[in-house]
């Protein structure tokens, strides 16, 4: 029997007042859009298709009543299973309000033609539809018994073949829950009669999604609000001020409806434009680097490394292990989709935030240490800020490289400075782990009989000899062949794996 929530009083949001050109704007241009859409997407993914994390479909009963060390940017046995912190009230208060696009630059999308523009304008106005809706509160209980019951979320879903929008409301638990893909489903309440809901993924700001229908109609999702709650007044369960204080925030997550190859390239090409960005301000500010006396923190790090880190820190282990370069694209459509906000409420279980996961556990985490330690990096002090700048990001980042370098051994040191790429695994393991995480991966390529002068870059492998990986490769008299990683620890063996494969996307 599937557990549902309850309903009881409601409240609504208090928002401001807001004109409805902003509405009117967009959805008269996307109205010329219509018969586009209907012919182009005809070719889309449906969220809730065959690559939905083998969530089984789920029937809902509608209600009709209302020594100074960097310490890892995410725990290590993390990737068991999905579970997401809350995103810091500070962080959704500083949400970037995108552009709603004119009339006239929308009727140049119709005289594009192309998928991926299509989908921009269908985005652009859920976000102006959504900005408009009011989230329902319910408490249970009374007096000082009183509790807030779950959290709201609404959903802007797109009907082809009305030719029309719908709004979802979803109540989910509240605080957030564990929940692992093939699991215990997620319980949730479907608020709007004639929407049927199943549960894909997540369960935060950043991943929560579902899958729609209507009258046997698989909907599109183009859109989501979500509201964040003041965390003090949680822990003080003054559940009418958390509502009151509630900061709502109009974002919408990866979805299989929006993934096109023109935003995977996209995509790609905005994270190396931002990283070589980040290396440049770091060069003019002339910030010195510690690994390498004398050289500076530009230059210990390229652009295409750096980049990997914010594909490996928001691709889920389980997902690259069984779709491989489809999990990474899921990755890079969502960065050439949301750009600058993509993945800035990615909030992990240990509070690592944003595209890079930071941590900064009571002021003194991984982000305040690159502060105080990288002056002049010119890296900026509040973490909620800055650690949801990818610029800024990924210059903390490159400082965090920096002092982990400083700490391996000296022979890892050279072999790294002569072949970054490669040796990039080094760092990277300590990225993701410290740097008993380089200690485990040199004992490993010890046991493996590889050498760091030995190491190359991933090639094809050779149909009579497959390997399964993860791997590292070796350069002998026949040329680089595989050689399995044993298992030491999974999740560095497969973020090793992700580091050389996305790399290989970058060059």
């Amino acid at each position: 029997m599937r557990k549902v929530l309850h309903p009881g009083r409601c409240h609504l949001e208090r928002q401001p007042q807001k004109s409805p050109m902003d509405t009117l704007v967009v959805r008269r241009a996307v109205q010329a859009l219509l018969v586009l859409v209907s012919l182009i997407c005809a070719a889309c993914a449906t969220t809730g298709g065959s690559d939905d994390e083998g969530e089984p479909p789920i029937s809902i009963a509608q209600e009709s009543a209302p020594q100074e060390q960097p310490e890892a940017p995410v725990d290590e046995e993390e990737a068991e299973e999905e579970a997401e912190g809350e995103v810091p009230l500070a962080v959704a208060q500083s949400e970037h309000r995108d552009k709603v696009a004119s009339v006239d630059e929308l009727a140049e999308v119709v005289i594009g033609a192309r998928r991926h523009e299509v989908i921009s304008g269908l985005v652009a106005e859920a976000q102006s539809l959504l900005r408009d809706v009011k989230l329902e509160y319910f408490f249970t209980g009374k007096g000082k018994k009183e509790v807030l019951r779950g959290r709201p979320v609404a959903f802007a879903l797109w009907s082809e073949a009305k030719q029309q929008w719908f709004m979802a409301h979803i109540e989910i638990p509240r605080p957030p829950v564990k929940w692992k893909p093939g699991g215990k489903p997620l319980s949730f309440l479907v608020r709007t009669p004639g929407i049927e809901a199943r549960h894909v993924k997540g369960t935060g700001a950043e991943r929560l999604m579902f899958a729609f229908s209507r009258d046997g109609e698989q909907l599109k999702v183009y859109g989501r609000k979500f509201p964040v709650f003041d965390s003090d007044l949680l822990k003080k369960k003054k559940w009418r001020s958390v509502v009151e204080t509630a900061q709502p925030i109009v974002y919408l997550p990866f979805t299989e409806d929006t993934l096109d190859p023109l935003f995977v390239s996209g995509g790609k090409e905005f994270l190396l434009s931002t990283a070589r960005k980040a290396i440049e301000e770091l060069r003019l500010a002339k910030a010195p680097g510690v690994a390498f006396p004398g050289e500076l923190l530009a230059d210990v790090v390229p652009a295409e490394v750096i980049t990997t880190l914010a594909v490996i820190e928001q691709t889920d282990d389980a997902d690259y292990v069984e779709n491989k370069a489809t999990a990474v694209d899921a990755v890079l459509s969502h960065y050439g989709l949301k750009r600058e906000e993509a993945y800035r409420y990615s909030v992990s279980s240990a509070s690592a935030l944003g595209p890079m996961q930071f941590t900064n556990k009571r002021g003194n985490g991984t982000y305040a240490l690159v502060v105080r330690r990288c002056k002049g990096a010119r890296i900026d002090p509040d973490f909620e800020r800055g650690a949801t700048d990818l610029l800024n990001a990924m210059k903390a980042a490159i400082c965090l490289f920096d002092i982990e370098l400083s700490q391996m051994r000296a022979d890892i040191r050279l072999a790294y400075h002569d072949n970054r790429e490669v040796l990039g695994i080094f760092p990277v393991a300590a990225y993701n782990g410290g740097p008993r995480n380089v200690a485990k991966l040199y004992r490993v390529m010890k046991k493996m009989g590889v050498k760091l002068e030995e190491l190359r870059l991933p090639q094809e492998q050779p149909q009579a000899r497959q390997v399964v990986c993860p791997c590292l490769w070796k350069e002998d008299e026949t040329g680089a062949r595989p050689v399995a990683i044993p298992k030491y620890n999974n999740e560095n063996r497969w973020y090793i794996e992700k580091y050389q494969s996305i790399l290989g996307v970058f060059e």
